[in-house]
């Protein structure tokens, strides 16, 4: 599990990504971006099989449904929004209507954009879901019925929705990410006076302060031999081999040899800038042309044969095949006597630095310093490990599950902040408001852009709905 320092939404209209799960139904006609009145109400009456008042909103040549909007608006009443009146329900709507709509905003940009989200990062993500909302049912059946009962005939449904929301999330998350490196997401400058006016907003909607810690680490992974080094490699290069007689496999030989989470997709890796991978693998990403096949690749991670597909200004498209040498407990049991001459050093006034430049593993994508992070939130291998510790102190190495290689990489740890739980304090929470606010704010002045090159029709005034129509 990689441990990195996590960031929450604190106001009404943080984290737009977040939004309540939905199905889209697309408009028939689609609705131009610019439609006038009179083209966007005949638009709406051939909608077929829907009645008029069914549509929330029409966003673009997308429409928001009643029925979308209710099952979001009873999620947030389930999840603990306080509904005590006609009023507060009314408010309550107008919210989650308005944030479907930045939702899908963000969506249509993403598409624009060309923003993709991997099939594997969203399969990987439903298992977890999956697998947590299990663990709160004594049995398969309980589980299935409690599906049942929230509308859902199947777990296989159940999947697919949530990996379509998942997906969606991600498009949100990943085209505000693309567009602030692209330099079209300005900076917001926040005020003193703004974050005070804030601090009472963000202690009532954080709650009381958990208690944290902080760290800087060396990761330490367990490697190969030389021996198992030199099987991989020339299992990579009889691949290679047959590829180049056989150039149109490389899906197939991508899904049946690589040993990675690319494999089911024949090694697809999507649109990728400059700087993502690690560098072996960036430089020779980016000196192929279309169609050819790179000679074999070492990186961290193993042995790599890589083909782009596709090239856009500053970005690729490309598929690899991935041998990883394989590591055993004897491989594992060398890296643990190693971890622990680390710790020797460190203790003995070794550089955090030097110390992490040499064994640090990078490729593991583990941070190397944590400021803080939330105690109940860390792993529970972290939290075993963490558990009475004082400040500066040097913790023993302790091991970390590594599912890609099968065996545990060692953590080598030192705490460099603890705060126990109790109330938050102005000067605790200031950099946190500040950063939020400035993420919203710029969040906010994006969605506004893009209404006004978009078609947005809100078609539901939850304020003229009466009770029966609730």
């Amino acid at each position: 599990m990689m441990l990195r320092l996590l960031s929450r939404p604190i106001f009404a209209g943080a984290a737009l990504a977040l939004a309540p799960s939905v199905v889209r139904a697309q408009a028939t006609p689609p609705v131009p971006a610019k439609a006038e009145a009179a083209d966007t109400k005949a638009a709406q009456d051939t909608v077929k099989g829907l009645p008029i008042d069914g549509i929330a909103a029409i966003v673009g040549d997308q429409l928001i449904l009643v029925s979308e909007l209710m099952t979001a608006v009873n999620q947030a009443r389930a999840s603990g929004a306080k509904v005590e009146s006609a009023a507060d329900l009314a408010a309550l709507e107008k919210d989650i209507l308005e944030r479907l709509i930045d939702a899908e905003l963000l969506v249509q940009k993403a598409k624009d954009e060309k923003v993709e989200v991997q099939d594997g990062d969203v399969t990987s993500s439903v298992d977890d879901q999956e697998k947590n909302i299990r663990k709160r049912f004594k049995s398969d059946a309980e589980f299935k019925a409690a599906l049942k009962e929230a509308g859902m005939g199947t777990v296989e449904e159940w999947r697919k929705l949530t990996g379509d929301q998942i997906r969606r999330d991600k498009m949100q998350q990943q085209v505000m990410q693309k567009l602030q490196r692209d330099g079209k997401v300005t900076s917001v400058n926040v005020g003193e006076e703004e974050i005070k006016e804030a601090f009472g907003v963000f202690k009532q909607r954080v709650g009381p302060k958990e208690a944290r810690v902080g760290l800087r680490q060396i990761v330490v992974a367990t490697k190969p031999s030389e021996e198992a080094k030199k099987r991989a490699k020339a299992k990579i290069d009889s691949i290679w081999l047959d590829l180049q007689k056989r150039p149109d496999d490389f899906e197939l030989m991508a899904k049946k040899y690589s040993m990675d989470g690319t494999a089911e997709l024949g090694g697809d890796l999507g649109w990728n800038r400059r700087g993502r991978m690690v560098p072996e693998f960036d430089r020779m990403m980016f000196s192929l042309n279309p169609g050819v096949l790179s000679p074999v690749v070492e990186t961290a991670f193993g042995y790599h044969i890589i083909r782009v597909d596709r090239v856009q200004p500053a970005e690729v498209k490309a598929r690899h095949i991935l041998i990883r040498p394989q590591v055993d407990s004897v491989d594992e049991k060398r890296t643990r006597i190693l971890a622990d001459s680390i710790v020797a050093a460190w203790r003995a006034g070794g550089s955090f630095d030097s110390l992490s430049v040499k064994f640090h593993d990078d490729a593991s994508g583990e941070d190397k310093t944590i400021p803080e992070y939330p105690r109940s939130e860390l792993p529970e291998a972290y939290r075993n490990a963490l558990e009475g510790v004082t400040l500066n102190q040097i913790v023993d190495p302790f091991p970390l599950p590594d599912p890609a290689a099968g065996v545990a990489k060692f953590i080598i740890a030192q705490v460099t902040f603890l705060d126990e739980a109790g109330e938050w304090t102005l000067s605790e929470a200031r950099e946190r408001i500040r950063e939020q606010l400035s993420e919203e704010r710029k969040m906010r002045r994006l969605i506004d852009n893009l209404k006004k090159q978009t078609y947005v029709s809100v078609r539901y005034d939850p304020t003229k709905q009466g009770d029966g129509d609730r």
